[in-house]
């Protein structure tokens, strides 16, 4: 009997594999805002034929971070921030409604304790890896919403956060973000420990607003810095 091949299951590894080449590229600023972009080129890049690239570009189109363009291709949307203001207004909303109904119940919930014992630790104990505390800051906030037990809200605040997360994992690349992080953090689980829903709502406000203007600032640099790379390039 002839063996059976899996072919779709191929295709999909393929694709898992470009979209990531391709979304490192963007979140580096390898690939610019405003940039078109040549499937051939990036078909060689990530070495996966077309099928694969265009189910990985489709999933990136549905994310948000590129767009079809009829009869031009693809291209890297331009940075709006206003679109990542709204973004940011709506986390806020979301994330205080969570925090209004931890406070009500913070005594039974364990995984209040699990947060505590990431962010309310000795200094030393901190960690100072940019990936590892982005990855931490968002499970921190993950979490709070998961405690809703909402699921058409965690759906809303998952796809929130992917398409906030190019510019917002740039939030600690500064140490001094890492040691901010640190202490808001702790506050606002101190102040849920403590059941006083205005306390955390306003700590998170903070600390959400003073991380959108950290990141715009880091943003804008790194635009800068990658367009004179670019051109440097170009006059070589």
């Amino acid at each position: 009997m002839a063996k059976v091949v899996d072919i779709s299951k191929d295709a999909g590894s393929l694709a898992d594999k470009a979209y990531a080449v391709i979304k490192k590229r963007i979140f580096e600023f390898d690939l610019m805002p405003g940039d078109r972009l040549s499937e051939s080129e990036l078909a060689e890049q990530a070495r996966v034929s077309r099928t694969p690239l265009r189910q990985a570009l489709q999933r990136l189109q549905h994310e948000g971070f590129v767009e079809a363009m009829p009869k031009v291709g693809w291209l890297i949307p331009p940075l709006s921030f206003d679109k990542f203001d709204e973004l940011y207004d709506f986390r806020v909303l979301i994330e205080c409604f969570a925090v209004r109904g931890l406070c009500k119940s913070a005594a039974d919930r364990p995984e209040l304790q699990a947060l505590a014992e990431v962010w309310q630790v000795p200094v030393k104990a901190r960690l100072q890896d940019p990936v590892r505390v982005g990855e931490l800051d968002e499970e921190f906030h993950r979490r709070i919403v998961d405690s809703t037990a909402n699921r058409e809200m965690q759906r809303t605040y998952r796809e929130i956060t992917e398409r906030m997360r190019i510019i917002r994992r740039l939030d600690f690349i500064k140490p001094d973000r890492v040691t901010a992080t640190y202490d808001e953090h702790a506050k606002i689980i101190s102040a849920i420990q403590k059941r006083r829903a205005d306390e955390a709502q306003r700590l998170l406000r903070a600390h959400i607003e003073q991380s959108k203007l950290e990141v715009r600032k880091i943003t804008l640099d790194m635009l800068y810095q990658a367009r004179n790379r670019s051109r440097a390039a170009r006059e070589e």
